[in-house]
């Protein structure tokens, strides 16, 4: 049951969709996770909608497909909060772009219309990147006549009836607006399913997909730190479908390592160190973290080559336990070999 991502045009008819109805059926209903957190709802319907499904042997028709429209009060303020810090930050930059603006001084009336088409909405690129369109603002120029200070014409002291001279042109005036974030447009969500609604019910989708913490869907969030999968140029298809089998791959094998952690810390009630403090729900990010303080250092004296391991500690051997690993790899004693095979 994959979640419709938000570009999709279907998404967006079955979000309007959402916001037309009245009243939406109470799915799921949680405690608030702290005492003073409200109750998390999850109110939603399903419906069935035609949409392209491609099957293996490359076949392309339309389907009846079953998408579950819910609405989340946690999610919606969630995204309230941040499209407010966004806008705010938003708002620094254009502060510093309107300044720039209105520094810039034409000679004639065509030049400052030209800059407003170069302008068109959008802010400075930053590093080298494209200029993009400002989000959460309504940022419109028009050009206005002006007049300046000018240098003299003649050297010398200018007598004191003289008017100071002056230059005409034009300038830009910058009207900025902010954006509003409507609270309806907040908190929706679309799930894909082909299961019928006599099969399963929309409350059971809705309480399956919170449950999937051990996915590979959520680990899409971590590959998209540039230090996971570093840029690589790809023409051919093959080739660029082969990279996405590869990824789906390390991502279940991702989800894996985090599962039988979990359930093994879980069912022997154990705890390792998380993020902030100890934690009996690790991701598999913090746990292949713990793993790079351990080192093997090798050291040569003569003909005589010392290994030893640093830095293993109790939670190493347990989530090695936990995945099925030879602890003895993180156990091995100092050891002196002889340099000449001996």
């Amino acid at each position: 049951m994959p979640l419709v991502p938000r570009t999709c045009a279907v998404r967006q008819a079955l979000e309007a969709w959402g916001q037309q109805q009245p009243v939406l059926p109470l799915l799921v209903e949680k405690a608030g996770r702290t005492k003073d957190e409200a109750c998390r709802r999850w109110p939603g319907q399903s419906v069935l909608r035609p949409a392209e499904v491609e099957y293996s042997d490359g076949r392309v028709t339309q389907e009846e497909v079953r998408f579950l429209v819910v609405h989340s009060s946690q999610l919606a303020q969630q995204q309230t909060q941040a499209y407010a810090s966004a806008q705010e930050k938003e708002a620094k930059a254009i502060t510093d772009h309107v300044q720039r603006v209105h520094a810039r001084w034409f000679a004639c009336e065509a030049d400052a219309e030209a800059a407003i088409a170069e302008y068109a909405h959008q802010g400075p690129g930053q590093r080298g990147r494209r200029p993009r369109p400002w989000r959460y603002h309504a940022v419109r120029s028009r050009v206005v006549a002006a007049t300046r200070r000018t240098r003299r014409a003649r050297r010398g002291r200018p007598a004191k009836m003289d008017p100071p001279p002056l230059e005409a042109g034009y300038r830009l005036v910058v009207d900025v607006e902010a954006l509003a974030n409507p609270e309806d447009d907040n908190g929706w969500t679309v799930l894909a399913t082909t299961v019928r609604a006599e099969v399963c019910g929309d409350a059971d989708i809705l309480q399956a997909y919170q449950d999937q913490n051990t996915t590979v869907e959520p680990g899409f969030r971590w590959i998209k730190n540039p230090a996971a999968i570093a840029p690589v140029w790809l023409e051919k298809p093959e080739r660029i479908a082969a990279l996405a089998m590869l990824t789906v791959i390390g991502l279940l094998v991702y989800s894996i390592i985090q599962r039988q952690v979990r359930l093994y810390l879980r069912t022997h009630d154990q705890r390792i160190p998380g993020n902030k403090g100890t934690t009996a729900t690790p991701t598999a990010a913090v746990v292949l973290a713990l793993f790079a303080q351990v080192a093997l250092v090798r050291l040569s004296i003569g003909d005589q080559a010392i290994e030893q391991i640093y830095g293993v500690q109790p939670h190493h051997l347990l989530l090695c336990d936990a995945l099925g690993l030879d602890a003895s790899w993180y156990a091995v004693p100092s050891t002196q070999k002889n340099g000449r095979g001996s």
